[in-house]
C-alpha cells in the first residue's frame, strides 16, 4: 500500500544507519520539520551531530522539503547539507530530483519523514524506501498539519497492526 512506510523508527536519531549501509544504502533523503527538528527550528547539535556522523561514514544527504528556500536554506546551511525545497511532494519529482542531483539511485535511497500523505506517499511514489518517524514535537506544529495528523490517524494505526508494532508510544 503506497500510504504504508516501508519501515517505522522512533526517531531518525535511533535508526540503525550501520545496517542500512551494509545492505547498500548510500543516500539519506530526510524532511527537516518535525523529522529532525521541531517545526521552524534551526538545525540544533543533534541533528548537526547525526549528519556529520552519516557523512563520516560515506552517505550522502539532501533535504527535501515542501516549505520555501529561506527555511529549507536556514536549516541546511548549518548542516552543510543540499536541499530541494518547493519539493511538491507528494509528488515523486522533488525526490527524483535529489537522486538525480546527488547522482544516486532510487534503490539505495531512504526517506525520513513524519508525514503520511506527503512524506511517505511521495518516497513510495518514486520508489524510494520510505521511514516514518515519530514527530519531534507536534506541539509546534501549522493548523493545517493537525489536521492532517487526524486524517494520518487510521492510516498509522493500520500500519502498526499489519507489522504488529506496539502503537502506545506513537501518538503519546
Amino acid at each position: 500500500m503506497k500510504l504504508f512506510p516501508a519501515e517505522y523508527s522512533d526517531s531518525i536519531y535511533g535508526y540503525d544507519f550501520e545496517g542500512a549501509y551494509l545492505k547498500g544504502k548510500r543516500l539519506v533523503l530526510f524532511d527537516i520539520d518535525n523529522t529532525m527538528v521541531p517545526h521552524g527550528a534551526p538545525a540544533d547539535g543533534r541533528s548537526k551531530e547525526l549528519i556529520e556522523r552519516l557523512k563520516a561514514r560515506g552517505f550522502k544527504l539532501c533535504a527535501v522539503s515542501n516549505n520555501g528556500e529561506a527555511r529549507v536554506r536556514m536549516f541546511c546551511d548549518e548542516v552543510k547539507v543540499p536541499y530541494v525545497f518547493k519539493a511538491g511532494k507528494p509528488l515523486p519529482s522533488g525526490f527524483l530530483k535529489a537522486v538525480a542531483d546527488l547522482e544516486e539511485r532510487t534503490e539505495t535511497a531512504l526517506f525520513f519523514g513524519d508525514q503520511i500523505f506527503t512524506d511517505i506517499l511521495g518516497a513510495n511514489r518514486a520508489g524510494i524506501t520510505s521511514v516514518l518517524v515519530k514527530p519531534v514535537d507536534r506541539s509546534t506544529d501549522e493548523p493545517h498539519i493537525r489536521l492532517k495528523r487526524v486524517l494520518e490517524r487510521p492510516v498509522i494505526i493500520c500500519f502498526f497492526k499489519h507489522k504488529k508494532l506496539a502503537i502506545n508510544e506513537y501518538f503519546s
